[in-house]
């Protein structure tokens, strides 16, 4: 048994002291504090045994024995927690899921960016338009995104709130994922209805007829069990509005080990990762499973320095490095960081993020990505790891289960002039459900040749 308690986590005085990056500043430190005691009387919005229980899984990834989908909003929205919306972007990941489970023939792990992604590290701490300047939009969980004064003042009453989201998403998705809705037979009828309608629908029926003719063969002989009718799935964000996460740190009653009960995973970002910052001391603490995001300024020693203060154990399952390079410096930056984390005898999986490194502002003024460079970032990764003889280990995208028109390209062909119709995403654009699957279907060769 652990002798950990909630007394060895440093203070939230003390975390902010070591130079915490992109945190709000509030206004009223007595409502501050009145916010994150009531978080603190609340209960966990995940348990210990559950994280646990995603740990093994990653620790499979981690040895190449299966594959992570990580996918969801780039932030999610209070007004957007909807049954609807839940489902809509259950129903993507299902239905990707199942492609690449097919493709790869080792287990998906389905991680959504969901219940507690509501918060967005930012480039600058100020907007400004028309000559007006007001603070950042924060995302959902610090404030406003309307450019007025007081929607942009940070309000931590907005972290109950996302308290009370999360709890409320996490409903429907353990409902959905356990009630019927997840059902394999009904998924990738799903699918079917994708393939017949996409414009590159054509591309993908030879792949879509080997399911059907595997899901035919299943129900001839009688397979019927309860692994056709449920899914595991958990929820996963970036951990960094300091406030949330101290006070959803919690003491296991069964190992006396502290859990971030906010989230099954949590990652730290790349504008947040400095080595001695609060962000990387306050997760070096916790027992969840944990992501890095490292970018083209990561060094190998970089990435070594964190796996030795994130997971000086070397615990499989422990830590997932999530890499965003661009498509343009992914092959000639990710071969050094795999090769000597590899050979230092690492455990920890590599996962791709092929969205941040990929972003730009369109003619018409949108910030936007092209389908086409999110794709090759995730090729490049896949021809770096072959060269090396190392794994794959997972995709971490932005996505959503509606027809949104932001990013660029895709099967669809969308142009500068499509994105005006249905652009819906406060922070980063979004791949939608065509696009969504088209990648699913897209990396599923990429993994077949793995």
């Amino acid at each position: 048994m652990s002798d950990t308690t909630l007394s060895s986590l440093p203070t939230l005085a003390e975390l902010h002291a070591m130079g915490a990056a992109q945190q709000p500043t509030y206004p009223d430190p007595a409502v501050l504090a009145s916010a994150v005691d009531t978080l603190r009387s609340r209960p966990p919005l995940v348990f210990a045994g559950e994280c646990d229980d995603l740990k093994t899984k990653l620790a499979a990834v981690a040895r190449g024995e299966a594959f992570l989908l990580q996918g969801g909003d780039c932030a999610e929205t209070l007004a957007e927690v909807s049954a609807d919306n839940v489902r809509a972007k259950l129903r993507v990941l299902l239905q990707m899921s199942v492609v690449l489970t097919y493709a790869a023939s080792v287990p998906v792990v389905k991680l959504g960016r969901l219940a507690g992604q509501f918060a967005k590290p930012r480039s600058s701490d100020f907007e400004t338009r028309e000559g007006v300047t007001l603070p950042a939009y924060r995302g959902d969980a610090v404030n406003g995104y309307d450019f007025t004064e007081a929607s942009r003042i940070p309000d931590p009453q907005r972290l109950v709130d996302v308290y009370n989201a999360s709890a409320a998403t996490l409903n429907l998705v353990r409902a959905f994922t356990t009630g019927g809705y997840a059902d394999l037979r009904q998924v990738h009828s799903w699918n079917t209805d994708f393939v017949k309608g996409a414009p590159l629908g054509a591309r993908y029926e030879a792949l879509a007829g080997e399911i059907d003719r595997a899901m035919t063969f299943m129900h001839a002989i009688g397979v019927d069990s309860d692994e056709l009718r449920r899914v595991d799935f958990h929820s996963s964000h970036e951990a960094l509005v300091l406030e949330y996460e101290h006070a959803l740190t919690r003491v296991d009653s069964r190992t006396n080990d502290l859990y971030d009960v906010s989230g099954h995973f949590l990652w730290i970002g790349e504008r947040t990762r400095q080595l001695d910052g609060a962000h990387v001391d306050l997760l070096s603490r916790i027992k969840n499973p944990i992501g890095v995001k490292l970018g083209p300024s990561t060094t190998p020693d970089d990435a070594l320095a964190l796996a030795a203060k994130l997971n000086p154990t070397n615990e499989p399952g422990r830590l997932t490095f999530i890499t965003r390079f661009g498509a343009g410096k992914i092959r000639e930056g990710l071969p050094a960081l795999v090769d000597k984390v590899t050979a230092e005898g690492v455990s920890v999986a590599w996962v791709c993020d092929p969205m941040h490194g990929n972003g730009f502002t369109a003619p018409s003024g949108y910030k936007t990505r092209n389908f086409d460079d999110v794709l090759d970032e995730v090729q490049g990764f896949f021809d770096v790891h072959r060269s090396l003889g190392t794994w794959p280990g997972g995709l971490h995208i932005e996505l959503t289960g509606d027809n949104v028109t932001e990013c660029l390209g895709g099967g669809e062909e969308l142009s500068d002039a499509d994105l005006a119709t249905r652009y819906e995403s406060l922070c980063d654009p979004r791949l939608n459900r065509v696009q969504s699957l088209e990648m699913a279907f897209l990396v599923a060769d990429m993994l077949r040749h793995s």
